[in-house]
């Protein structure tokens, strides 16, 4: 990946009164973005909604301690690709194992992944020393 155009790194604590602000951060990127062709509002709310959902997922399944964790949100513009990162002090989770969600049963969890999945080009989960990563790509070209 090249030079980064936009980069943006923001820490939250483990609650869930901070989601607005991180899909709010998701609809300013894709309005900032000035040579995106496509349609900026589905733009818009696509990285809304991946990064609520990763969120929740970090905030809900992460870490025993709960409100005490921290979530790190890494959104990075280079090239044609923006690149989104949530890591948390979990243990992660192997998406090629999750199955999919029973979409006519709707107090099933598990969607939040189905709709990531959905809505990005590529979505990787891995470890690393510190935690789990969910890392989101968007192709813009």
């Amino acid at each position: 990946m090249g030079i980064p155009e936009i980069e943006v790194d923001v820490v939250i604590p483990g609650q869930t009164r901070y989601l607005a602000m991180v899909g709010n951060i998701g609809e300013q990127i894709a309005s900032a973005i000035d040579r995106y062709s496509g349609d900026r509002d589905l733009l818009a709310y696509s990285l809304n909604l991946a990064l609520t959902e990763a969120v929740v997922n970090a905030i809900e399944h992460a870490d025993p301690n709960g409100p005490e964790h921290k979530v790190h949100v890494h959104i990075r513009l280079a090239d044609e690709d923006l690149r989104m990162t949530v890591c948390d002090q979990g243990h992660g989770f192997d998406l090629d194992t999750l199955p999919p969600p029973d979409l006519d049963d709707m107090l099933e969890r598990g969607r939040g992944l189905f709709l990531i999945r959905n809505l990005m080009d590529s979505v990787a989960s891995y470890r690393t020393p510190d935690g789990h990563v969910l890392e989101m790509t968007k192709s813009l070209g």
